[in-house]
């Protein structure tokens, strides 16, 4: 028989303790206005929610709440600023504790929200929640940062990194034309390509698929930081040797990946081609790339992130006064962190989108697939 829970002892219940404790014993709430109004309407609705808790398969609460508990997250932010050289009081470090609850529950609240043949609903949800996760990291790194003072050598803090990024706006952006647009794309596109074309060449020529695999191993086996001096050397500073290290990370990924989707198809589907007299490039363009397409797909998949770190390491070896690779590590050197920050910032953001473009593709052309009925 199961437990029935009690309904005290839940993070509603939690956060109102913590709430009231650090009200009593400590004293920084109010020091504004400001303050005031933004972390009281939290109290009040996780008060009421004890007395009467709301639908959660319910949207507009999940809203609610997640905005009330942006509204308390901002009044700590209110008051880490305003304390400029002075560390917070005990009390406040409690209540991040309250917040930091309050934003689990509020992430929780979201994926309970039913969404079965609600395809708006769903779509809403499966954005929200990797928002709101990836907002509270960034959130939880600004109160460290600013309230215990770390050095911006060591770790700066998001808001200084954001303005580092607005004031190398121009500079970044000729950084990831030269990296991204030249050197990964053009690499990205002649690897895969490469690697596609020789694994159609090799299934129709199977004694290669013995004597070059075992090669493609020991080649994909190769440290970058040892090919990356050698591309330098042969292809010259510019992006055409990072390309190079790009091409040479892509193109056995995508041999392996598309000749096991090739030779996924199964013998039942074969014998029904071969019924209807279809010849070997009618079975391949039919049926076993069609069949392969998820596995090319997941080959393109991990080549986008790759070929944007063989990129950025093969810059290390030798640039141009431009490129990701290069303003890392030149303003290391300048002891300019915050725009180190908003370097690797760019680089996560062009191959996030990247990643997330593969991933659309992929959704759009394999959706007969089993493996994406049910995403």
């Amino acid at each position: 028989m199961r437990r029935k829970k009690n309904p005290f002892l839940n993070c509603y219940s939690v956060f109102l303790f913590l709430f009231l404790v650090q009200g009593i014993f400590g004293s920084w709430m109010f020091s504004s206005n400001t303050i005031l109004i933004l972390a009281i309407p939290q109290a009040v609705l996780v008060l009421l929610l004890l007395i009467k808790p709301f639908d959660k398969n319910n949207i507009s609460s999940s809203l609610i709440l997640t905005i009330v508990t942006i509204a308390g997250c901002t009044s700590v932010l209110v008051r880490i600023f305003e304390l400029t050289h002075e560390n917070p009081a005990w009390a406040l470090w409690l209540y991040v504790i309250a917040q930091v609850i309050m934003i689990w529950e509020s992430m929780s609240n979201w994926t309970r929200i039913n969404t079965d043949h609600k395809p708006f609903i769903d779509n809403i949800v499966n954005l929200t929640v990797p928002f709101l996760f990836g907002a509270s990291l960034i959130y939880l790194w600004e109160i460290l940062t600013v309230g215990f003072n770390v050095p911006q050598i060591l770790l700066p803090s998001p808001h200084l990194i954001a303005l580092a990024f607005a004031k190398s706006t121009s500079v970044l952006w000729a950084d990831f034309q030269q990296t991204f647009v030249k050197a990964v794309l053009s690499g990205y596109l002649i690897g895969c390509g490469s690697g596609f074309l020789i694994a159609i060449f090799i299934d129709r020529v199977p004694f290669l698929q013995k004597g070059l695999l075992p090669i493609g191993n020991l080649v994909s086996a190769l440290p970058i930081v040892g090919v990356a001096p050698i591309m330098v050397m042969w292809f010259g500073f510019d992006w055409h040797s990072k390309a190079a290290v790009v091409v040479i990370m892509t193109f056995f990924p995508m041999l392996v990946n598309t000749l096991t989707g090739i030779a996924a198809s199964g013998q039942m589907e074969r014998d029904l081609m071969y019924s209807y007299a279809s010849n070997y490039w009618q079975t391949l363009l039919l049926l076993r790339l069609p069949n392969a397409l998820p596995f090319i797909f997941n080959a393109m998949k991990i080549n986008s992130t790759l070929a944007l770190i063989g990129a950025i390491v093969a810059e290390f070896f030798g640039t141009p006064i431009v490129g990701m690779g290069f303003r890392i590590s030149i303003e290391v050197g300048r002891m300019n962190v915050d725009v180190v920050w908003a370097t690797i910032t760019v680089a996560a953001m062009s191959g996030s989108l990247f990643f997330a473009l593969i991933a659309l593709c992929e959704r759009s052309m394999t959706a007969w697939h089993p493996s994406m009925r049910n995403r």
